[in-house]
Formats: C-alpha cells, sequence, structure tokens
C-alpha cells in the first residue's frame, strides 16, 4: 500500500474511531461505551419457585452469579443488587424479589448511574403463562413483560441488558422487548417459544460461561454479552444431544429492537452487532496495579478492539478493498499495542 493510500485510510479510520463523537454531537449517545467516564451495575432477580430445592437452586445460582461479577469483572458490592424470593439472612442480599422490592432496587440504581452506564438485568426462578400474559413469578403479584418494562421508563440514557433465564420466558421476553424497545437495549431469552414451558438449563450454561471468562472466544480476556450468549446456547445443545434427548429449549438474543429473537445471532445480521461490543466487564476490571503507560496502553486496546467490531459489523456498507485495508491497518495497530503492553509489563 503506498503512502497515500495508507493516509486516506487512516484517515477513513479515525472516522470510524470517531463515529461516537459525531454522534454524540447529533444528540445520539455512543452506545455500550467502555470507557473510565462510565460504569456498569447489575440486578440479579430470583424470582418465586415452587418447592425447597428449586428454591435452593436458584439461590445457589443468583449468589454464585453475584459473585463471579465481583470476582471476574471488577463490580463492587454495591454495584451489584440482589434479591432473593424469600427472605434470608445472606449478605448479599439486598431485598426482597417482590415489586416492591424491585423498584426500590430500580430507584436507587437510577439514583447513583450516569448518562453512558451499563445495567445488566438477570432474572432467575419461574415463568408462567403464554404470550403477552407470560409472568415473571415474583413473592407477590407477578410481573408480565410490559409491567416489568415500565420500571425502566427513568433509564432513557443508560444502556440496559436482560438475561430472561426463566421457564416460560419468551413471551414475557417479548412483550418486554417491545415495550423496552430503543437504542442500546439488548433482551435474552432462554426460550424461544410459547411451548417451551420447563425450567430450562441455559441460567446454568450462562453462568458457567462467565465463570473465569470461560465464554471469552477471541482471547482478550473480556466477556461479551453476545459470547456469553452462543457459549451458553452451544453448551445447552451439547447436553441434549448427549443425553439423546430432543431439546426442549431454545435460547434467543434480540438487540435491534424488533423483539424477533435470532436463535444464531451474528453481527451484521440483523441481530448480534450490539451484542458483540457490550462487554460484562466493568470498565476497571483488571486495572488494578497498572502503570498510567499500560493502563493508557490497555484502553487503546479496548478502543482499538472495539473498532474492529463495529468495522465488522458494517462490512456491508464498504467496498472490498476499502473494507479489508481498514480491516488491516486496525489489526495492525492492535497487534502492535498489545505487544508494547506486554512489553512493558517485563520492564
Amino acid at each position: 500500500m503506498n503512502g497515500f493510500m495508507k493516509t486516506m485510510v487512516f484517515f477513513a479510520l479515525s472516522g470510524l474511531v470517531a463515529a461516537s463523537v459525531s454522534a454524540q454531537e447529533n444528540g445520539r449517545r455512543e452506545l455500550f461505551a467502555q470507557s473510565a467516564a462510565t460504569s456498569k451495575y447489575a440486578l440479579i432477580i430470583s424470582g418465586a419457585t415452587v418447592g425447597a430445592d428449586n428454591e435452593a437452586r436458584y439461590r445457589q445460582l443468583s449468589v454464585s452469579l453475584h459473585d463471579i461479577l465481583a470476582r471476574d469483572y471488577g463490580y463492587s458490592s454495591a454495584a451489584i443488587e440482589l434479591l432473593f424470593g424469600n427472605t434470608s439472612t445472606d449478605s448479599r442480599g439486598d431485598a426482597i424479589a417482590d415489586r416492591e422490592g424491585i423498584s426500590a432496587s430500580l430507584a436507587d440504581l437510577k439514583n447513583r448511574m450516569s448518562a453512558g452506564d451499563q445495567l445488566a438485568v438477570f432474572l432467575l426462578g419461574h415463568g408462567t403463562g403464554t404470550d403477552e400474559e407470560a409472568k415473571f413469578n415474583l413473592r407477590g403479584p407477578d410481573l408480565t413483560g410490559a409491567e416489568f418494562a415500565r420500571l425502566f421508563d427513568a433509564f432513557t440514557e443508560q444502556d440496559l441488558i436482560f438475561v430472561n433465564t426463566t421457564s416460560a420466558s419468551y413471551g414475557f421476553s417479548t412483550a418486554l422487548a417491545r415495550e423496552i424497545a430503543g437504542e442500546g437495549r439488548i433482551v435474552v431469552s432462554a426460550t424461544r417459544s410459547s411451548s417451551e414451558k420447563f425450567d430450562p438449563y441455559f441460567s446454568r450454561y450462562f453462568i458457567e460461561g462467565l465463570s473465569e471468562r470461560r465464554a471469552d472466544r477471541d482471547k482478550n480476556s473480556r466477556v461479551s454479552l453476545l459470547e456469553a450468549f452462543n457459549y451458553a446456547k452451544n453448551n445447552v445443545e451439547e447436553f441434549y444431544e448427549e443425553s439423546g434427548r430432543l431439546a426442549a429449549e431454545h435460547a434467543g438474543l434480540d438487540d435491534n429492537g424488533d423483539a424477533l429473537f435470532a436463535l444464531s445471532p451474528a453481527p451484521g445480521q440483523g441481530d448480534g452487532s450490539l451484542a458483540e461490543i457490550a462487554f460484562i466487564d466493568a470498565s476497571d476490571a483488571g486495572e488494578t496495579g497498572l502503570s498510567a503507560t499500560r493502563l493508557a496502553l490497555k484502553r487503546r486496546m479496548q478502543t482499538l478492539e472495539r473498532s474492529v467490531l463495529l468495522l465488522r459489523g458494517r462490512k456491508a456498507d464498504y467496498l472490498e478493498d476499502d473494507y479489508w485495508a481498514q480491516l488491516e491497518t486496525l489489526l495492525v495497530d492492535l497487534a502492535k499495542t498489545t505487544e508494547e503492553f506486554t512489553r512493558e509489563a517485563s520492564e
């Protein structure tokens, strides 16, 4: 590539990386940004269940998720709200999983969150009903997807992730996705049909994928929502195949606001582009002890990774030669920055 072409590619890349700035100038915010100026929060709701065994199982899943976010993803205990279906002496619990408890937790979170922050909401437990009347079972009155969505009306400047792992989750998730539709909203449903009413295995594998970053397929030491979704989905499929059973659940993801959940989301193919840049990791995860130089290099690496993902998701918008030229330049820059980051660690 000659000097003129390199210069042109540089300016093209500068435009890509600065797209978020342009978006903000046009009144649009950068979605799922990962920077020192943004923070991430989690709301884990373990709903009402039937029987002591089920209650213990979902309580353990909820606690495991809480501890994984704190241990592996840099969330402080104050950044995680954990609601149990029944009273508990567990110090990690913040409230009861009823309408009042959920509303109080959301009010508290909204008061602490700033524009551009990210909130991930995890629903564990049981669901009942079908279609628009499907509900998430709580202590006391249950909630439909539309009712649940309206609890987030005040979160207009924040990015929202919903991971619904409950039985009969499809109708609830569809209503939620329709009501919550807008920029910076992602909804995951453990089931893709109203006929899938049994307790899904999805939650087990989703949490397993987060633990020790097992779902980190591209080995960049971060886990995107798309990676976590694919890890859980693939392991659920393998579980049913190995047990010789017909799959009773099919997870779906919606991140373009059409409430049509894709079974195999992928960047540039309807659903998947947003989930690919929505990382679970807190913005400052893994930054403890880094020098100012290594911290700057790490953040540059993350910016370049994001630019690569954004470019890949918009491949159809570019001429073939332009796309590959831009991608090459980004990847070379990323490789050099990563090498420098590693070299700084040994000096």
